[in-house]
Parts: structure tokens; sequence; C-alpha cells
């Protein structure tokens, strides 16, 4: 079995895998030796694990890790993984997208896919069917544009996503709701439709922590997926144990 975990930017998910199969995943807000060694006095043929971190982590829960585990990988750009990296600087590329671009090799193998990660930030990144991941785009997520618009203007409120809004606002609150939700909408569609017509066949996953806002708001058939990041670290962790 595989323990698989990825640490946000404002969230922390452990995963178990029994080898591509997910088990069960739990979101956390602090993670701990003893919250694995619970899983290890569980489960004795718990001998694998990946971490990914896109923040600092407590230096005691990675001694753990590695003492642990027979294959323990902490996910860097020097960490080989099953697709073709063509980002220019590897060692810059975020491991969440890294990790997201492999997952959706999993789901859609031998297709062009546009992953989109909804989350503090939104990406958008692009695989090819010959497992090159290319790059992607990186802009500000649904709930930083709302806290820029407070943050950097003297009088606009701060909002939260709402599930119904106008296209057009009549007042300062609607205009708000609008000008980001819409305008992030717009920006999301575009994006599809422009790698539409460079990448035949193409299909559209969108993950992230805001996934569940852009559900029956596109114009085009996307495939929601909340655990492909963890999918992804699953896929780079089975494929370095099967190496050594």
């Amino acid at each position: 079995m595989n323990l698989v975990i990825d640490i946000g930017n404002s969230r922390i998910k452990l995963a178990l895998f029994s080898e591509r199969d997910l088990m069960f995943n739990v979101p956390l807000d602090e993670l701990k030796p003893e919250h694995i060694q619970v899983l290890l006095n569980e489960h004795h043929d718990l001998n694998n694990a990946i971490i990914s971190s896109v923040r600092e982590y407590p230096f005691e829960l990675k001694t753990f890790l590695q003492h642990s585990f027979k294959n323990f990988i902490e996910l860097d750009a020097n960490t080989p993984v099953p697709i073709s990296n063509c980002y220019e600087t590897p060692e810059t590329l975020g491991k969440d997208r890294l990790a997201a671009a492999v997952g959706a090799t999993e789901i859609f193998p031998g297709k062009n896919v546009l992953v989109i990660d909804a989350g503090t930030a939104i990406t958008y990144e692009i695989v090819t069917a010959k497992n090159e991941y290319l790059g992607g785009n990186i802009s500000p997520g649904l709930s930083t544009r709302f806290k820029a618009l407070h943050q950097f203007t003297g009088k606009l409120p701060l909002l939260q996503p709402a599930d119904e809004f106008a296209v057009l606002g009549t007042n300062t609150q609607s205009a708000v709701l609008a000008g980001v939700q819409v305008g992030l909408l717009f920006e999301v569609q575009q994006y599809i439709e422009y790698f539409n017509t460079i990448y035949e066949n193409l299909e559209i996953i969108i993950t992230g922590g805001d996934a569940k806002f852009f559900d029956k708001k596109l114009k085009n058939s996307i495939f929601v997926h909340f655990n492909l990041t963890l999918i992804g670290l699953n896929r780079i962790l089975e494929y370095n144990v099967k190496k050594t």
C-alpha cells in the first residue's frame, strides 16, 4: 500500500492507495508523525510513501517518513516522473502542477488534456497524447480576486463566492460578484476554446478547491476530479518503486 501526502497552500491531504486504487483520503489542518503511525499500525503492508509540499513542513515529519517506510520520496525537480517534462525551468515548477499533469495521463491515457486547477491560484496545464507536459499558465484564483479587490481599493467590500450572481452588476456588491465570477468564467471558457483549436479531441479536467464552482457553468464538457493531484502523486510513487 502507498501513503500519499499533499501539502498545499491552504490545506493538507492524506491518502491511502492500494497500488493505483484510491482507498480513502482525508483533509487535515495539521499533520504529525503520530497520525501516520496510526495508519502504520492498521496497515502492515503500508511500505511506500510520497510527500509533495509547496511550503515548509516540520523536519521531524520528514525524518519519521524516512525511517518508517521502505520507499520514501520527497517530490522535487530531480524525482523521475512517468511523463516528459518540457518545462524550461523544472526546478521552479510547482509540485502540485506536475502531479496534476501526471494524474491527467492516468485518467485520460493517450489523450490531449487541459488541466485546470482552481485554488488559491488557477493554473492551466497542457499534457499531450504523447505524455508530454508542455507547460501552463498561472492566474489569480477565485478567492484571491475577491481579496485583491478589497485589499487594494479603498471602499470595495470583501465578498465570498456566490452560487447566484448576475452577468451585469446593478450595485457595488453585485458588480464585484459579476466582475470576479463572470470574468473568471470568461477567462476559463476562452482558454478552453483556444486550446480546442490547437489540440485534437482535447479532454478537460478541472480540479482544486474551487472546481465545483465551474461545474455546469461552462459550455464545454468537463470532467471534475477533486483527487487529481493525489492520483498523480501516487502514480509517481508507483513509477519510482518499480524502478528500484
